[in-house]
Parts: structure tokens; sequence; C-alpha cells
């Protein structure tokens, strides 16, 4: 009978061990999946920090070649007027010449 009495407790200190280390994994697993919605969230924020840092340098490249752009513009523009306003200025004369021989 002892040794039936001593195989019962036995199983019933494995059934309480096994109780405890089953509770201790689900405790364990919780503390890891916590672990892991932590490590995704800051991740996730760096991403999103990496990303809005690119976006900016986007735009700001964007505007300097924008203003670039306009500048070009700006002196060619320039460049055009000016030489209109040369062709112009070379046909006073003339202009002015025909405007006296039409009134006199």
């Amino acid at each position: 009978m002892a040794g039936i009495s001593e195989s019962i407790t036995q199983i019933k200190k494995a059934e309480t061990d096994a109780d405890t280390l089953v509770e201790d994994s689900k405790l364990e697993s919780s503390n890891i999946i916590e672990e892991s919605k932590a490590k995704a969230s800051e991740f996730i924020d760096a991403a999103k920090a990496s990303a809005n840092d690119e976006a900016k340098n986007t735009v700001f490249d964007a505007e300097e070649n924008a203003k670039k752009e306009a500048k070009s513009i700006t002196a060619q523009s320039e460049k055009d007027a000016q030489a209109l306003k040369s062709s112009a200025m070379s046909n006073v004369d003339e202009a002015a010449s025909f405007v006296v021989k039409n009134i006199l």
C-alpha cells in the first residue's frame, strides 16, 4: 500500500508541477507578446519618422530645383527682353525717319 500511496503522491506532484509549468509558460508568452508589441510600435514610429524626414527632404529638393528653374527662366526672359529691346531700338531711327518724311 505504501507504494501506491507514494505513486499517487508523485502523480499529484507531477500534476502540480505541470500546472505550474503551464501557468509560467502562459505568463512568459504574455510577456513575450507585450515585448513584441512594444518593439513593433517602436519600429513603426521609427519608420514613420524616417518617412517624414524623407518626405521633407524630397519637398526641400523639389523647392530648390523649382527655384533654380525659376532663376533660369527669369534670366532667359531678361535676355530675350533685352534682345527685343535692342531690336526695337534699332528700328527707332527708321521709324522716326518714316514719321518725318510723312509729316513733312
